[in-house]
């Protein structure tokens, strides 16, 4: 397996001590740093949702970005899932070739065992830049990095027996690490507590009935709760474990979005016991996120690029895909859902870029479908002046920086 490979060849070279020469060394403190990037995973943004909070003002953190960045959609892989498109994003390669195409591969979770390409984190670490990562989803177990990992969506642990969406905090982790290195896990527990790996599950059918506004009530009190630890880890990871590239991502919103989409009477599945009780929950979490994002612009300043990403948007259902199997309901077959993102054509749910830092436009938009998650590994790894491997589908996204000096790189 590809990824065995990785892990050995990261843990040769990150876990055993090298002792360079001196002259070495000095040569190395005098290099030029490497470019600072932060890049922020958001599950599910949907910008027909988006684009009025923020021309109300409501979400000011994000609408920085796009003043004094540039933002576009992003075009998406068909079927679009979450561990299925992270892991387009992170290898810029297919998933039939990535071999991580969906929640469920050969009847077994998706995990980092079956990647069958280099992800990013490998190419930047054996290019040494150091690396951190939190809560980015298709992580577990976590792999070697120059730096440190901790897993997100799809972490197995308590309550993940039946399925594939849960909740576990880090001390309920079981069946792979989540956490490297290892000793790192101590240390969180320790500054930041025992926090809540990924988002909450949503409830089922039988849990709400007769009693959606105490269940939403509470199931939204407890996705602000995960919301507040995630935030507190990323600051203080921020904070006390600056690397060169940074991502964190949640999948909150994506959840919420699936059955609290803010849809009227005519759409399918409407439920006026549920989808007339909290029509603002939705678009409250983008809200919700925007304070996340203004926690993690405190610790950047011009020298350092901001990326906010997302695998997919998120629509209501169709007409037309009553006729899907899983049409109204969650990955474990419980929860009526009214919204959803796996269309055929993937195009139909676009996700979103956002990117922020020296030398990109200001104001700029990239119009139609132009960028698309494959292009994002391309341009990570060309601010770093590494070269783009040939199995990369993707391309440089040159248009969103200034001068011609940046633009080195074709689509391939």
């Amino acid at each position: 397996m590809v990824s065995r490979k990785i892990s050995l060849l990261l843990a040769s070279v990150f876990l055993l001590p090298i002792a360079l020469p001196a002259q070495q060394t000095a040569n190395a403190a005098k290099s030029k740093p490497k470019p600072r990037v932060i890049m922020v995973g958001v599950n599910g943004m949907e910008l027909d949702i988006i684009r009025p909070l923020l021309l109300k003002g409501q979400m000011p953190n994000l609408a920085r970005i796009t003043e004094k960045g540039a933002y576009g959609k992003l075009r998406t892989v068909s079927g679009p899932n979450c561990p299925r498109v992270y892991t387009t994003l992170f290898t810029s390669t297919n998933p039939e070739e990535h071999g991580v195409t969906g929640f469920i591969v050969g009847g077994i979770t998706a995990n980092t065992h079956m990647l069958k390409e280099e992800p990013l984190w490998s190419m930047l670490s054996k290019g040494d830049v150091t690396v951190g990562m939190a809560n980015v989803p298709a992580t577990f177990p976590v792999m070697p990095v120059n730096g440190y990992m901790i897993s997100g969506m799809l972490t197995r642990g308590k309550n993940c027996e039946d399925g594939v969406l849960c909740a576990p905090k880090l001390s309920e982790v079981s069946g792979g690490d989540a956490v490297y290195p290892a000793k790192m896990r101590e240390e969180l527990l320790k500054n930041v507590g025992d926090f809540y790996i990924d988002c909450e599950r949503m409830p089922s059918a039988g849990d709400l009935k007769q009693h959606e506004g105490e269940v939403i009530d509470h199931w939204l009190a407890k996705v602000q709760t995960i919301r507040d630890q995630q935030t507190k880890l990323f600051d203080y990871l921020l904070a006390s474990h600056p690397t060169d590239f940074t991502f964190l991502a949640q999948s909150c919103e994506d959840r919420t979005g699936h059955w609290l989409y803010p849809i009227t009477p005519f759409n399918v599945g409407y439920n006026a016991s549920v989808n007339s009780v909290r029509q603002s929950a939705f678009p409250d979490q983008y809200i919700a996120f925007d304070k996340v994002l203004g926690t993690i612009l405190k610790h950047v300043d011009d020298n350092t690029y901001v990326v906010v990403v997302s695998d997919h948007g998120i629509k209501p259902l169709r007409e037309f895909e009553e006729k899907d199997p899983h049409a109204h309901a969650d990955h474990e077959k419980t929860t009526p859902v009214i919204a959803k993102h796996d269309f055929a054509d993937g195009d139909d749910v676009p996700g979103s870029v956002f990117v922020m830092g020296p030398g990109v436009k200001h104001g700029f938009r990239i119009m139609g479908l132009a960028a698309s998650v494959y292009d994002i590994a391309p341009t990570l790894l060309h601010i770093y002046g590494i070269e783009q491997p040939k199995q990369m589908r993707g391309r440089v996204l040159t248009e969103v920086f200034e001068g011609a000096e940046n633009k080195v790189a074709a689509s391939k």
